[in-house]
């Protein structure tokens, strides 16, 4: 994978910003299966399973994933059949950014590369440019604000699941995959892997 800043201007490059497309709105387009700018929870457990993910982790996510994004990213909406479905709206998703994170993405949902220079900085003990269990371990506590117990639940669920499915052999979790992550790219690369080496077991 292409460890570079795509997506980034000069001009926003100084200020550690992604220029045009939010971030975030990228980081989550993946899931929106049919783009039409709302996810629903058969698009993110499809997402999830063209990743490589097992069909339970899968259902739990599409569930708990939906239930706690939907109404954030929808404020204003009426109860109705609509808001059951628990669709997340693309657009709206930095209004669901939780706290204890990295602080990687900012309040309206961009990119800020030093925030996400300094994961490494502060917590690449081993390697340079990748985290072992433990050092993702330490960031995660580092991270936590005082009694936010949610934002402390979503940062362990999304990052444990991240290390469990992208991990390499070594058990080290690389920079290069962790920046795909924050833009997205990282889930199609892996839908392309799967797709591949489903195509390879059918010859």
């Amino acid at each position: 994978m292409n460890g570079g800043y795509a997506g980034v201007d000069d001009e926003d490059a100084g200020r550690g910003l992604v220029s045009d497309e939010n971030a975030l709105q990228k980081h989550v387009a993946f899931f929106d299966r049919n783009n039409d700018g709302i996810i629903y929870p058969w698009e993110t457990f499809q997402g999830f399973r063209a990743i490589g993910a097992g069909y339970l982790l899968s259902l739990a996510s599409a569930f708990l994933i939906n239930l706690g994004l939907s109404r954030k990213t929808r404020p204003g909406k009426a109860f109705s059949l609509e808001t059951l479905m628990l669709g997340v709206e693309v657009k709206n998703i930095h209004m669901a950014k939780h706290g204890s994170d990295s602080g990687v993405y900012d309040s309206k949902g961009r990119f800020v590369s030093w925030k996400f220079e300094e994961i490494f900085a502060k917590f690449a003990r081993t390697h340079s440019d990748a985290l072992t269990s433990d050092e993702l371990k330490a960031m995660l506590k580092a991270n936590r604000e005082p009694k936010d117990y949610r934002g402390w639940v979503a940062s362990w669920t999304e990052w444990i699941t991240l290390y469990n499915l992208c991990k390499d052999k070594e058990g080290l979790l690389k920079k290069d995959t962790i920046r795909g992550v924050y833009d997205g790219s990282l889930f199609q690369q892996m839908e392309r892997e799967k797709l591949a080496a489903a195509g390879k077991k059918k010859e």
